[in-house]
């Protein structure tokens, strides 16, 4: 696996502006499939997959009442609508459809996971029966406002990756949250975020943060991907002892500092940066539990030594880059 591959995995995956999913394009009306077509299904099923169904709307579902996870992933679908009787569904998958607007929720009163990820959304609204929802997966849609979601108190996932946002904002109320992406944004510095004390997971990959700041509260964090953004220095992670991987590929950092203190260290991904000085290198040696550690295009690993010399430091290692040590 790549050094790439492997920084991506914390994010769901993204796509650039101008390319749209699969259901995005125009479809001969001969290839649209109405539901009506596929629903031979029996009544008493609690479960029904119509992926890559080339559906068009969502119709037809008045006697499954008993359904309680219904997967629409890579359809033609654009609008929420004709699932009022629904009231058993816990999951509710429309991932990779062309809605425009979330609607026509509020009788989905026992949903605890919803996707419109990969859709064509551009605000966050009309959720506020959904107060047992647990996962809210929304990332590679239009928005550009964390707004609407302080009815969340139960929400342990939020996925906004791969939208407008320029700002961390509004999610004081988000208490129980334990894994936040906000990758692929517009974000300029990491801020309130004090109240989510539960936080393990934040991702903030690909965004325009040159600063590491306010994650003091954050004391549960194992998990912190800072890569892609203009970051010039390792600070502020005096108070997140517990991490145990630490993403900061892709930005201008030139020492590998203050990071002594971080015994859980596993993962340190700390590829293509500014890194010239062995003696800081060095000061891996620090951290026992390291076994993982990515140093390629930084001026270090153009040492014709440099995987010899990383090993001395950290005997321990088990991965340099992408290939396992011997």
């Amino acid at each position: 696996m790549s050094s790439n591959e492997e920084q991506q995995r914390a994010d769901s995956p993204t796509v650039e502006e101008e390319e749209r999913p699969p259901g995005a394009g125009v479809v001969p009306e001969n290839e649209i499939v109405k539901m009506e077509d596929v629903i031979t299904i029996d009544p008493e099923t609690t479960e029904v997959d119509l992926n890559h169904g080339r559906i068009a709307k969502i119709e037809n579902l008045e006697p499954l009442t008993r359904l309680e996870r219904l997967y629409l992933r890579w359809n033609l679908i654009k609008k929420i609508e004709n699932l009022d009787h629904l009231t058993s569904l816990i999951e509710l998958e429309l991932y990779d459809n062309q809605i425009t607007e979330l609607e026509n929720l509020d009788q989905l009163v026992n949903l605890e996971m919803l996707d419109v990820s990969f859709n064509r959304l551009q605000e966050i609204k009309n959720l506020s029966a959904l107060t047992n929802l647990r996962k809210l997966f929304l990332c590679a849609n239009r928005i550009s406002l964390i707004e609407n979601l302080d009815h969340f108190t139960s929400l342990t996932m939020l996925e906004l990756g791969d939208n407008k946002i320029r700002k961390i904002e509004n999610l004081d109320n988000l208490t129980n949250l334990t894994h936040l992406y906000l990758g692929k944004n517009k974000i300029t510095k990491i801020q309130n975020l004090d109240k989510l004390v539960k936080l393990e997971c934040l991702s903030l990959q690909c965004n325009r943060l040159t600063k590491i700041e306010n994650l003091d509260q954050l004391v549960n964090l194992t998990e912190l991907y800072l890569s892609e953004n203009g970051i010039e220095k390792i600070e502020n992670v005096d108070h997140n002892t517990l991490l145990e991987t630490l993403d900061l590929a892709k930005n201008r950092v030139q020492r590998i500092e203050n990071i002594e203190h971080l015994g859980a260290l596993e993962e340190f991904w700390m590829n293509d940066n500014s890194v010239s000085d062995w003696a800081c290198v060095d000061k891996l040696a620090n951290n026992k539990s390291l076994a993982t550690v990515y140093l390629e295009r930084n001026p270090v690993a153009s040492d014709v030594n440099y995987r010899r010399k990383l090993k001395l430091a950290v005997p321990w290692l088990q991965k340099i880059d992408a290939t396992l040590c011997r």
